[in-house]
């Protein structure tokens, strides 16, 4: 399928288990499943604002696992923006994340042009192993914008996305699509909850 340049793609990246694909999924469809399904890799679409115009926002969810560094590499090389996940209970899952930042750094180089979200998600969860303040220190030190959510609440997952195309500077996206919210379009204008695994 020939790439569309009007496509605004975003990655996410964390370790297993630490909620990539619930946030994906409470973002797009609006559901949220409580049972943990390793993902390969999936990607969703979603119709967004663009420059005035209307464009896809992709959004690829990535495996937690380490066994496919090639598709790792080429996420990287082909995203626009980047979501780095971490389970607010897992301080390993955080540490998991900085060879994922170093290899943004390295493909992508100029990173200060790149929006980054750092995200603590499982916020709701009360056996916590990392503060928000632990995650705000980190995204000051990567000089990333950080959130905490929590995919199964619905809490700040609509606000992580807007955020994330907040920042970027190269040209103006926004979920709103002439005013009105992207998921108000017509059934057959959607793009979103199409899927291709990979």
């Amino acid at each position: 399928m020939p790439e569309q340049s009007n496509d605004y793609r975003v990655v996410v990246f964390g370790a297993a288990g630490v909620g990539k694909s619930s946030l994906v999924l409470r973002f797009v469809k609006g559901t949220f499943r409580e049972t943990y399904i390793p993902t390969i890799e999936d990607t969703y679409r979603q119709v967004i604002s663009c420059d005035k115009s209307i464009c896809t926002l992709q959004i690829t969810d990535t495996t937690g696992s380490h066994q496919f560094p090639a598709m790792q590499r080429l996420s990287i090389s082909r995203g626009h923006a980047f979501i780095l996940v971490y389970s607010v209970t897992s301080r390993q899952s955080l540490e998991d994340l900085q060879p994922i930042f170093e290899q943004i750094c390295q493909i992508k180089e100029d990173i200060h042009k790149i929006p980054i979200m750092l995200v603590g998600n499982k916020s709701d969860e009360t056996q916590r192993e990392l503060d928000a303040s632990e995650g705000q220190a980190l995204a000051s030190k990567w000089k990333c914008s950080f959130m905490e959510t929590s995919a199964k609440m619905n809490y700040n997952v609509q606000e992580l996305f807007q955020e994330l195309l907040n920042l970027e500077k190269r040209r103006t996206v926004s979920l709103q699509v002439d005013g009105k919210k992207a998921k108000q379009l017509k059934k057959k204008d959607k793009l979103q909850g199409k899927c291709s695994v990979m």
